[in-house]
């Protein structure tokens, strides 16, 4: 369960539930500060992982071992995400004291002073003196792995009629709710897209998206030019959005939608039934911006600036740590 990369002498762990939207952040993260890092995904019981950090007893003994354990020797540099991390993060702060940084990814539910340093997303509204904004999400974007994927996946879609569109499907979560009903919308959108500009369609899901919506989505496409990814085989989701034209991506999530801009192209969002002040306020902002607009089933093109976040957080974060020194 537990993976590592091998980089420079500082040790890193980053430690989540396993949750691949808060590891991929935590990935981005020390990978664009050139971490030898360790993934460490826990399993917290019960009723612990229901209750607020301060009323945790001996966090590292309330771990299942179905999870990676958490023992010493500690790491010089410690990145979390999710609630079900922050215990843990203050007993392993607590054990080593200032021989370990730690950086937590989106707003805990403690006080952000109990970490070195907390990241959030320009959507959240916590702010503070050891608080840094990012717009959008962290990821592992950057433009030195996009050209590799874009030049390995190139001979899977040689032939294909251009434009080349890509489609990030999410699913259902806690803001939004993507039906059989919905996903047949989104598949006439596209039916609709491909009558006018004759495209192909590069198309992956997530594991949220349901058996039934795949299938919903692979019927519309039937007879339609396009490649879809659901699981099978090596992930073509970097290749795919390196040789898009254009993107279209479902509003669930907001680290696909952040990836989706990295490359200044035409983002469109596909607009869900739902939603929450936050989403809402990120979606709103990034169109605002310039980043993306909805999908009407109508493709325009434009060009916008690189959402590249990550290598920017990255450097302050190496300069906080570097001032404390």
């Amino acid at each position: 369960m537990e993976t590592e990369n091998t980089g420079n002498k500082e040790r890193c762990w980053i430690v989540t539930d396993g949750s691949a939207g808060m590891e991929i952040q935590c990935i981005g993260l020390a990978e664009a500060m050139g971490l030898d890092f360790s993934v460490k995904r826990i399993a917290t019981r019960k009723p612990w992982k229901w209750l607020p950090p301060s009323l945790w007893i001996d966090p590292l003994s309330r771990l299942k071992k179905s999870g990676d354990l958490l023992a010493p020797p500690w790491p010089d540099i410690l990145i979390t995400c999710g609630r079900q991390s922050i215990p843990l993060s203050l007993a392993i702060k607590k054990a080593n004291g200032d021989k370990t940084f730690t950086v937590h990814i989106q707003t805990p539910n403690c006080s952000a002073e109990k970490f070195d340093l907390v990241i959030v997303p320009e959507h959240d509204r916590l702010r503070g003196r050891n608080v840094l904004v990012c717009q959008g999400a962290l990821g592992r974007i950057t433009p030195e792995r996009l050209k590799a994927a874009g030049d390995q996946f190139r001979p899977s879609v040689e032939g294909l009629a251009h434009p080349l569109v890509t489609v990030l499907v999410g699913g259902s979560n806690g803001c939004y709710n993507v039906t059989p009903d919905v996903m047949r919308d989104l598949s006439n959108h596209l039916k609709s897209l491909h009558d006018q500009t004759q495209c192909t369609f590069l198309v992956t899901t997530s594991r949220r998206t349901g058996k039934e919506n795949e299938q919903i989505l692979k019927a519309a496409l039937d007879g339609l030019p396009h490649r879809f990814w659901t699981g099978d085989g090596e992930n073509p989701y970097f290749g795919y959005l390196a040789l898009a034209d254009a993107l279209i991506v479902t509003g669930d999530s907001v680290n696909m939608v952040c990836e989706a801009c990295s490359m200044g192209k035409p983002v469109y969002v596909y607009e869900l039934p739902g939603g929450n002040h936050k989403f809402n306020y990120f979606h709103r902002r990034m169109r605002d911006q310039g980043y993306t607009r909805p999908f009407r089933g109508k493709l325009e093109y434009w060009t916008s600036k690189p959402l590249l976040e990550t290598k920017k957080i990255a450097e302050e974060v190496r300069r906080i740590m570097a001032a404390r020194r």
